[in-house]
């Protein structure tokens, strides 16, 4: 495995490359994760892939110096700097946020895209919460303010727990990255960096269809997190499109999952 930088504009980007495959595949991480969440997969695929895992800006060794939002156009630019797209085609892997990610650069990449894969990803819907935190200045403002002051919101959701509209696994998936005031305002950081990777289903579907690219999709049944049937939200008469489930939780990124993400690539 070998760890490398890239300069980008001010910023340095910092990316795993392992396998010893002659394809490319780009691997997105969830959210509070790094490349080497993907470490895993080199024994199932790296003898197909070399395998490109980036951090994304306030992940991992990625310093993002840039003053704005991170975007799909920089990402588009990092990637074609590290495989030249008018070359090679490429893959793409997303886990969870990291799916949302691979959603939004379908159409950015479009025919050089050879297969997709999401694991478990976010992006499939749009999340009332999420758009009103990035994609508005007064939700965006009172959600560095919460941030700041969370007392209000940790009572909501204690007061929604007890009245059974809040499940508990999205309970404690809350406070395992609210309790702590440094993890508040990465979160804050991280989610405002990040808002200009708004998956267009629409776009998505056209490009699949238009160059034919495979879509393969896995979900845990017991995710309380991103539900399988937000597949749905795709078009599912699209035959470029096959969704999986196997009995696991959200955390699929894990060896016991290995094959199960690997199979995917070969459907």
């Amino acid at each position: 495995m070998e760890s490398r930088f890239i300069t980008y504009r001010h910023s340095r980007i910092h990316y795993l490359e392992f396998g010893t495959g002659t394809s490319y595949l780009f691997c997105f991480h969830g959210y509070g994760e790094d490349a080497s969440s993907f470490r895993f997969l080199e024994s199932a695929l790296g003898h197909e892939f070399t395998l490109l895992a980036i951090d994304f800006p306030y992940h991992g060794q990625t310093e993002w110096n840039e003053l704005r939002d991170f975007s799909p156009a920089d990402l588009c630019a990092i990637i074609n700097s590290i495989v030249p797209l008018e070359l090679q085609t490429v893959s793409l892997i997303g886990y969870s946020m990291g799916g949302r990610i691979a959603l939004s650069m379908i159409p950015e990449l479009g025919k050089r895209l050879e297969r997709v894969v999401l694991v478990a990803p976010d992006g499939l819907h749009r999340n009332f919460w999420y758009w009103l935190s990035t994609q508005t200045g007064a939700g965006n403002s009172l959600f560095r303010y919460t941030m700041e002051h969370p007392r209000w919101f940790f009572g909501g959701m204690t007061f929604l727990r007890s009245l059974g509209l809040l499940n508990k696994s999205i309970f404690r998936f809350a406070h395992s990255y609210l309790d702590n005031r440094n993890e508040r305002m990465m979160l804050y950081q991280r989610w405002t960096c990040l808002r200009r990777f708004r998956p267009d289903q629409r776009a998505i579907t056209r490009i699949l269809k238009r160059y034919q690219v495979p879509l393969r999709m896995l979900f845990g049944s017991y995710d309380r997190i991103i539900l399988s049937q937000r597949s749905t939200s795709l078009d599912r008469k699209n035959d470029t499109i096959i969704v999986r489930t196997i009995r696991a939780g959200h955390q699929l990124l894990k060896p016991k999952y290995a094959r199960d993400i690997a199979g995917l690539f070969y459907e």
